[in-house]
């Protein structure tokens, strides 16, 4: 048996699982052990995401079940990603129930986040659906290695998706994730298609990703792939997992980033996990006014007008309330 969910593709024998270790081959049936079990369920700023063009100072009921396709030597969250089913002895909560409660919170959208939302495609899916009749809105935060067809269906609910990308390297995702690049490319270049609202995080880990050419070559790529208004956040590493040797990136390589970023022709381009700085703000491109300011994942202000800079009008793009 085939998993379709994403570009591994698993070849699953029966008893089987796959590299996610969440879905098992019994007896021809391919199951997901992992519904309607959530480890994980916070009331989060969608800064924290971070998204910085979706409802500004919202709130997110952010939810997660153990596993991900992937295995990243950095990861802040691998007690969960990590995990098996067996590890996680958590009681059963509908889809209808996790868009209830998201509401009673007075949370915006419900984010699907903190491990790889990918392989818990059918209890997201049930839940994003709940929450669409809920009044409420999606958000996914994801590592982008999904296959084309589970994508499409997330489209169809998703106020707007956030890819991690890892670097801008083949050896980079194959070292440090236990992955694979062209597919995350890929399913950049099908969110640009797709007309959903989409923003890119890439976290930089001092040695690693750190490199201004692959910096500027990786910006080239995103202007000429998928244009100069998707929001890229360039974050800060801290020591997590199977990577405890590094030190936290200073802040000075991450300002480089952007400037970098800038130059090349970026227009949203912020920096993250080191609050205060100047790259926390949305600015407008077209006459430089300050239309969100930020303190970490704290909303200052807001002076956005249905979308607009209030002082020259000039749509910034987004989703906005």
């Amino acid at each position: 048996m085939r998993c379709g969910l994403c570009p591994w593709g698993c070849v699953v024998p029966p008893g089987g699982r796959g590299r996610c270790r969440v879905r098992e081959n019994r007896g021809g049936r391919y199951v997901t052990l992992v519904y309607g079990r959530p480890v994980a369920r916070n009331n989060d700023p969608i800064e924290k995401k971070p998204f910085f063009h979706v409802y500004p100072g919202s709130r997110a009921y952010s939810i997660a079940t153990v596993g991900c396709n992937f295995v990243c030597k950095f990861c802040q969250n691998w007690d969960i990603s990590q995990a098996a089913p067996e590890q996680a002895r958590v009681p059963f909560v509908p889809p209808e129930a996790i868009a209830a409660e998201a509401a009673r919170q007075q949370c915006r959208t419900i984010a699907y986040t903190y491990s790889e939302p990918t392989i818990f495609f059918e209890y997201m899916l049930d839940c994003a659906r709940a929450a669409r009749d809920a009044g409420l809105g999606n958000v996914l935060v994801s590592n982008g290695f999904i296959a084309d067809a589970p994508l499409r269906e997330l489209c169809k609910v998703m106020t707007a998706i956030k890819v991690d990308f890892k670097a801008f390297s083949d050896s980079f995702y194959r070292d440090v994730c236990s992955g694979e690049r062209e597919p995350v490319l890929a399913t950049l270049k099908r969110l640009k298609d797709s007309g959903v609202w989409f923003e890119m995080v890439v976290l930089i880990i001092p040695t690693l990703n750190d490199r201004r050419d692959e910096i500027r070559r990786m910006c080239d790529w995103i202007l000429r792939e998928l244009g100069p208004d998707v929001p890229l956040h360039f974050t800060r590493f801290h020591p997590a997992y199977r990577l405890l040797n590094l030190p936290p990136t200073p802040t000075a390589t991450l300002e480089q980033a952007r400037a970098l970023a800038r130059q090349a022709g970026c227009r949203y381009v912020y920096t993250g996990n080191m609050p205060g700085g100047a790259g926390e703000n949305t600015d407008c491109p077209q006459c430089g006014a300050r239309v969100v300011n930020r303190y970490g994942h704290l909303v200052l202000s807001d002076s956005l007008k249905d979308g607009k800079c209030p002082a020259c009008g000039a749509a910034i793009p987004g989703v906005w309330f």
